[in-house]
């Protein structure tokens, strides 16, 4: 399990549970939300809201729900504010945390963050102390798996492509990595080739991974990211660890 990024496209890919839908629809939402307010109301002008709403798709999100959080964004309806927060963090053996939250408290948000990462291990670090260990990339996840599938990923423009299963006896998918401005001209091009993407989004990707050599280890981290994905205001997760696959197993 190389990083987070990589992890939470993963579980993403194999569809939410009941007891999980109902803060992803609210996560989809709220990132609609923004994006609306920041670049208006029309998915052909505002790149950010045309990915929101098509990734909400991908998670069944019911029309009405855009529609709504559209008028919201845009101030056609009453509603709390939403801010993107990002906090930086450590946990156990130093694997560090970028922790991106969309609120309408922040003041509530961080208290949460702080004992998240203090009960798991982690902890809060001052603001530019993690933040250089990663990268921002765009992340298409394509449910396929052929050689013709990479060939478009690289004529459209990808920087790298990563092979992944979601579960050991399942088929490959493919995650294709592209410079943050280059995320919505390669989706369009791996559409038009009748591709099926399952999402596309902005995330960090670590620099450079710390490998964990210890199950006990292995699992804090797990624990940890698990409880803070569970927070209703985290919306993802970047981590620099390499949990190798024995090690998942063990």
């Amino acid at each position: 399990m190389s990083g987070h990024s990589k992890w939470n496209t993963i579980k993403r890919a194999k569809g939410a549970t009941d007891a999980k839908r109902g803060k992803i629809f609210t996560q989809h939402a709220k990132n609609i939300q923004l994006a609306a307010r920041e670049g208006g109301n029309d998915p052909t002008m505002n790149a950010a809201l045309a990915t929101a709403i098509e990734n909400s798709k991908s998670d069944n999100l019911p029309k009405e729900n855009i529609e709504r959080a559209i008028k919201k964004g845009c101030g056609e309806l009453e509603g709390e504010q939403i801010e993107e927060k990002i906090y930086e963090g450590y946990g156990p053996s130093g694997v560090a945390l970028l922790i991106t939250t969309l609120t309408d408290n922040s003041n509530r948000t961080t208290a949460n963050i702080r004992h998240i990462l203090s009960k798991g291990g982690g902890k809060l670090a001052e603001s530019g102390s993690v933040v250089f260990q990663f990268e921002k990339k765009g992340i298409i996840t394509l449910m396929e798996n052929s050689e013709e599938a990479e060939l478009a990923a690289i004529e459209a423009g990808a920087d790298d492509i990563e092979r992944a299963k979601i579960s050991e006896d399942s088929q490959e998918i493919l995650i294709v990595k592209t410079a943050p401005q280059k995320l919505m001209e390669v989706r369009g091009s791996l559409l038009e080739k009748n591709l099926k993407i399952e999402s596309a989004e902005l995330n960090f990707e670590a620099v450079n991974e710390v490998k964990i050599e210890d199950t006990e280890t292995a699992q804090k981290i797990l624990n940890l990211v698990e409880a803070l994905e569970e927070d209703d205001d985290v919306d993802s997760i970047a981590a620099n660890f390499d949990i190798p696959n024995d090690l998942l197993s063990a």
